[in-house]
């Protein structure tokens, strides 16, 4: 049978519709009824039908239904009910003539369908539109302001105006693309790929690896329909910095387009590029992870500097310092952000080529390269980020503390670079047990030229017998201050500013896989990465004739100059309980980041050769809070660290499956022979001794692994609104808030906002900062690099109570602590590790 719906259109007649309606009538007068009892009256209704039966006539039959058998309530709840569907349909109708544009009657629809709360009506919806227009608005002002209306809906109580603000910018945005692809006569993918490579938007590798038939099977695969699954600000993200747009600002990519031209630059190394593409683009597009944000802008553009977080080891020479100030400003012209070791540059007072106190410290080179930052500005898009990280016993450590407070000399100040300080267990110790004792300050140039070694060469117990071997030494010059006069600078610094990070190098190398090739001075800018490095070492120039000129060569060895490429898994967006679901989201990442490390242009050289020497990958998370929240946990509770004691596991297990899969079809990582992987002190050292681990422990040793480091869990500041999750690892900071838009002000709510999650998202101010670092003490067993970590501080914490936290953190075995984030204080998240 048949049935005539409202706008004339025919539809087969199903029994099913009539007894999902009844049901629905019954919910909301919470009045229970039985299924046998609802297939009667659908029964009922059903024979009193004919072919041609209007949708009407058949809601009036339930209507009679309902009341025959007494269910009064509910027949009044059902005339409400279409009494206010009615009114839905002419707000529909007006949504369209006001906004003068039919094609959005099929959007509304679909709105309404998926959003059927009274919170969602779209009767309000037309009138906050209307307060806005004007008679002499055009469809495309009318537009803008649809969005805006829709935009000015969102609060905490109806959070959902946020996906349908999306789904209306969409429409707009899939609309102006096509109007455009269709003034340039491009019909298809394949058309646009031509066209953006011919103009050289795209790089030509692109069609170089994909024939015009891997193109269609791939456009075939595109599901616009995810672009639902964007929030309003995840989408405005998308389209404001990561579409491909023409020389005059025009969008020329849908944003399924964009993830699947990533999609297939990360597949080109594969046999079977076509089917990973496909893989790649379901992580990406279900927004199960992203990738950072170099690597979502970058791919697929000809020049793809994918990787996120550059480390150099600056050497104590003038043409050393210059290298690495030449180094940060190649990486920061590409995007990167970067980390600086300054703990082998002598102090100031030292000597040079003998003669004493000639040397000036580290601030004047600190203090380049702060001009180097801001000089280096990306085409005016953003100044560089840059992270200078000094040891706690480095005599310039008063001064260095200095750089970003508010007293002292301006002449001293570097206000637009991170300190950071890296820390031995001894000084924790001390801390703790006496405030009282005293720290003795030292230049590492005097100490090499004097004891032969260089001190920040070692860590643990045999730097510990070194450091009181100088101490000790009356040839060597002391700066001596009592320890809670260092640790009061720390901490004033930190209160004010958010900075120095902290950098627990004693744990850190303990726990370094692939401590048999070498040493981790430091962090990069955001604190999650630890790797191995070492400083390039600059030999003679020559000069060599070259057609009857003189050239001069530079020859350099590479030293280990790190760089770490980083993707996200979206803990809020994933079943975290499916294991085969979390175990295929990672092997498709690990996947898609190996391949980043050869497809990668590198801004120099000494990054490329590390990088393909360790292979490392950052494997990291976000939508921590908004995956706790989901799976109703606490963030202060026991249940909440046995929880992500067992998760964080296996993602670590399958990250090392993936790898240790990869190196048997791919090959190892050169250092794996000799690394805690190899010989299995890896596994003993995190104490993986159940069966699953043994097995893994077995196949890692006879497969290898293919890459030397795995996880990093990165800030993820702008890819987790993409994703409209939570950032990183930190709690939320507010459930909702106002943030200001194109001048109008845009309600902020946290993921998946209910009655069910509002009670458990606590904010990061208001939550004992003990569960925080406990929890990163949880995860950091699992996690072979580190964790961008923030701290949230008030204005009733004293500076006791701080120095406990960061002892704390020790204690718990938190190699790295990122800002410390007072209510007060503004500070600038790293875009470039934004994994």
């Amino acid at each position: 049978m048949n049935i005539v719906k409202r706008d004339g259109s025919i539809q087969s007649f199903h029994e099913e519709k009539i007894k999902d309606a009844m049901r629905k009538a019954f919910r909301s007068t919470q009045l229970p009824i039985e299924e046998e009892q609802l297939h009667i009256m659908a029964v009922e209704i059903a024979s009193q039908l004919s072919e041609g039966s209007r949708v009407e006539d058949i809601q009036d039959k339930v209507e009679e239904a309902l009341m025959k058998h007494s269910y009064f309530q509910v027949a009044k709840n059902y005339i409400l009910y279409r009494s206010k569907r009615s009114e839905q349909r002419k707000a529909l109708k007006s949504l369209v003539e006001e906004v003068q544009d039919e094609g959005l009657k099929e959007v509304f629809l679909h709105i309404q369908k998926d959003f059927d709360m009274e919170v969602y009506d779209m009767s309000a919806l037309l009138t906050k539109l209307r307060t806005f227009l004007k008679e002499t608005m055009n469809s495309e002002q009318r537009m803008e302001m649809l969005i805006r209306a829709s935009v000015e809906m969102i609060s905490k109580d109806a959070p959902k105006w946020e996906y349908i603000a999306a789904r209306l910018f969409a429409y707009r945005m899939h609309n102006d693309i096509a109007a455009r692809m269709q003034q340039l006569g491009i019909q298809d993918f394949y058309g646009k790929l031509a066209y953006l490579t011919k103009e050289g938007y795209y790089g030509s590798y692109i069609l170089e690896n994909y024939t015009q038939k891997d193109i269609a099977e791939l456009e075939a695969y595109l599901q616009d329909e995810r672009d639902q699954l964007f929030t309003y600000s995840g989408l405005e993200l998308v389209v404001k910095r990561y579409l491909m747009r023409a020389h005059n600002h025009d969008i020329l990519e849908t944003p399924q387009e964009m993830f699947m031209g990533i999609a297939m630059h990360l597949a080109i190394p594969e046999q079977e590029r076509v089917v990973w593409a496909k893989k790649i683009y379901d992580v990406l597009s279900s927004l199960k992870a992203t990738m950072a944000t170099p690597t979502m802008s970058n791919a697929r553009r000809p020049y793809h500097q994918l990787s996120s977080c550059f480390i150099d080891c600056v050497d104590d020479s003038l043409m050393n310092i210059y290298k690495s100030i030449e180094n940060f400003a190649q990486v920061s012209k590409y995007g990167g952000g970067m980390g600086l070791y300054f703990g082998k540059v002598r102090a100031s007072g030292s000597d040079i080529r003998g003669y004493e106190g000639a040397a000036g410290g580290i601030i004047r080179w600190i203090k380049l390269v702060n001009d180097t930052a801001t000089a280096v500005d990306q085409l005016g898009v953003r100044q560089g980020a840059v992270a200078v990280y000094l040891d706690v016993w480095h005599k310039d450590l008063p001064e260095f503390l200095n750089l970003r407070t508010n007293n002292g000399d301006d002449r001293m100040k570097a206000h637009d670079i991170f300190p950071a300080l890296c820390y031995p267990d001894l000084f924790w110790r001390m801390a703790k047990e006496d405030l009282n004792a005293t720290w003795y300050l030292m230049c590492p140039h005097e100490i090499h030229k004097t004891m032969g070694y260089h001190l920040e060469d070692y860590y643990g117990e045999e730097w510990e017998k070194r450091y009181f071997e100088c101490v000790n030494d009356p040839r060597i010059s002391k700066r001596e201050m009592l320890l809670k006069d260092i640790v009061r600078l720390i901490l004033k610094s930190a209160v004010e500013t958010g900075t120095p990070f902290v950098f627990n190098r004693d744990y850190v190398n303990r726990m370094n896989p692939n401590g048999h090739e070498g040493m981790i001075y430091c962090s990069n800018l955001c604190t999650e990465i630890a790797q191995n490095m070492k400083p390039l070492e600059l030999l003679e120039k020559e000069i060599v004739e070259v057609d009857g000129e003189s050239i001069v060569v530079e020859r350099s060895k590479a030293g280990e100059f790190v760089v770490c490429n980083l993707a996200s898994l979206t803990l809020g967006n994933l079943d975290v309980q499916n294991d085969s679901e979390l175990r295929e989201v990672i092997r498709v990442l690990v996947r898609a980041l190996d391949n980043v490390i050869d497809l990668n242009y590198y801004p120099l050289s000494y990054a490329k050769i590390t990088n393909r020497r360790y292979r490392p990958i950052g494997l990291g998370v976000s939508g921590y809070h908004h995956m706790l929240a989901k799976q109703g946990l606490r963030f202060e509770s026991e249940e909440h660290l046995a929880f992500v004691d067992t998760l964080f596991e296996k993602i670590n297990y399958y990250a090392l499956e993936a790898s240790s899969d990869l190196a048997k079809e791919k090959g190892s990582y050169a250092c794996f022979e000799g690394s805690d992987y190899a010989t299995g002190s890896y596994f003993d050292k995190r104490s993986y001794v159940d069966e699953k681990w043994k097995n893994l422990r077995k196949q890692v040793k006879e497969n290898g692994l293919r890459n030397g480091y795995l996880m990093a869990v990165a800030p993820t500041s702008s890819t987790s609104i993409i994703s409209g999750t939570s950032a990183g690892v930190d709690p939320i900071m507010n459930k909702y808030f106002l943030e200001e838009k194109k001048g109008s002000m845009i309600t902020r709510v946290a993921p998946d906002l209910s009655p069910a999650t509002f009670w458990l998202y606590k904010q990061a101010h208001l939550i004992d900062q003990s569960w925080i670092v406990r929890a990163a003490g949880v995860r950091q067993r699992h996690i072979d690099q580190a964790q961008s970590v923030n701290l949230y501080i008030t204005n009733e914490f004293t500076l006791r109570k701080v120095l406990n936290l960061y002892i704390e953190a020790w204690e718990q075995g938190v190699k790295t602590i990122y800002y410390i984030r007072s209510k007060s204080l503004e500070v600038e998240e790293c875009e470039s590790c934004a994994a």
